[in-house]
């Protein structure tokens, strides 16, 4: 039975002597956890009174206490507790009661769960614990009512690692302010995204990054998808914040993480204003690393022409070999940005080298002709066998 057409039959009807109140429905695991999901005081009275179990396991939300403590529902979360309910239990996708209050927001329900013995650095779920998940969502009364309670602000684990990372990502600058009054670590690492001061760079948070660095934030510190602070804001395209990075002493050079550095992220993304400020500032046009070898091979393989016109004439070698795709001739090629192609074979390109994944710029384009989804890619890819060998590339076989 559906869901719905299952909790309509529990409401209206009285429960047949054999029915089983535990059976599991539904995403909710349970009509407990379904009713305490909806708020339904009736129907959760009539389940306990016919045996259903309190601390049912499975589901979206793990059990009913969680249900409904996410819900908001205060009388029901004290009924279930007044029915033995484990105020500790783990299961579900925001692991445990604690933490689903404090994610959405219910005080009052936060207040009551610790009352009632609810572990505040409980760990588990998406956010890690409770003071993640209120920090990630900006609710500043529960993050400070968690850490009066003893919630440790360094805890690490869940999505953004700690609590302090996940502030700076939802750009929250008075949580991150009381996170750091209460010793949070300002330097601390995990997650994909590293570190507090690369979330924010990353984010475009310019007060964030500013308080973070006056509190000793590392502005080189490694780790995470984007290397550092400055190849994150540059990948976001935060001109301002990269200027500021760069004021405080951010190596326009450092290496790592998924685009290489800096420069090459921002060739990637699009980002002229901050490419012409990165090279003004010394970025190293040929330094090569990342997913797409050097920043040449990434403004081509994406099309950004005026981005690969501004690296070859800031002396981009128009040759120079790495990434998956070899080269930044085969890398356009592959994409079918003719244009680009052009503009790199007027610029000494070697129509015939060797590398990456489909060995030269005229595999690439054949490779994919077929296989792009509309027709004006699929007519400007089927042009590069016909453009790569009126600059020397070899005839394919018919």
């Amino acid at each position: 039975m559906h869901e719905k057409g299952h909790m309509d039959a529990i409401s209206g009807y009285p429960l047949l002597k054999d029915a089983d109140v535990n059976v599991q429905v539904g995403k909710y695991g349970n009509d407990l956890s379904v009713a305490s999901a909806r708020g339904n005081m009736r129907v959760v009275q009539l389940l306990l009174n016919n045996g259903a179990d309190v601390n049912p396991r499975g589901g979206h939300s793990g059990s009913a206490l969680q249900a409904a403590s996410y819900g908001g529902h205060k009388d029901i979360v004290q009924l279930l507790l007044d029915k033995d309910a484990d105020v500790n239990a783990q299961s579900g996708h925001l692991g445990h009661a604690l933490q689903a209050a404090s994610y959405r927001g219910h005080g009052d329900i936060v207040q009551l769960l610790l009352n009632k013995g609810a572990d505040v650095n409980a760990q588990g779920g998406d956010y890690g614990n409770a003071l993640q998940a209120a920090s990630y969502r900006g609710y500043r009364d529960i993050v400070q009512l968690l850490l009066d309670k003893g919630a440790d602000v360094n805890a690490n684990s869940g999505i953004y690692s700690n609590a302090l990372q996940a502030a700076s990502y939802g750009g929250y600058r008075d949580i991150v302010q009381l996170l750091l009054d209460k010793d949070a670590d300002v330097n601390a690492q995990g997650g994909r995204l590293g570190h507090a001061l690369q979330v924010a760079s990353y984010g475009g948070y310019r007060d964030i990054v500013q308080l973070l660095l006056d509190k000793g934030a590392d502005v080189n510190k490694h780790g995470g998808n984007y290397g550092n602070a400055l190849q994150a804001a540059s990948y976001s395209g935060h001109r301002g914040i990269v200027q500021f990075l760069l004021d405080k002493g951010a190596d326009v050079n450092t290496r790592g993480g998924d685009y290489g550095n800096a420069l090459q992220a921002a060739s990637f993304t699009g980002h002229k204003d901050v490419v012409q400020l990165l090279v003004n500032k010394g970025a190293d046009v040929n330094v090569q690393g990342g997913l797409l070898g050097n920043a040449l091979q990434a403004a081509s393989y994406r099309g950004y022409r005026d981005i690969v016109q501004l690296l070859l004439d800031k002396d981009a070698d128009v040759n120079a070999q790495g990434g998956r795709l070899g080269h930044a001739l085969q890398a356009a090629s592959y994409r079918g940005h003719g244009d680009i192609v052009q503009l790199l074979l007027n610029k000494g390109a070697d129509v015939n080298a060797q590398g990456g994944d489909y060995g030269n710029a005229l595999q690439a384009a054949s490779f994919c002709s077929a296989k792009v989804p509309t027709l004006t890619r699929r007519m400007a890819i089927t042009e590069m066998p016909f453009i790569l060998p009126l600059h020397g590339a070899p005839q394919q076989a018919e």
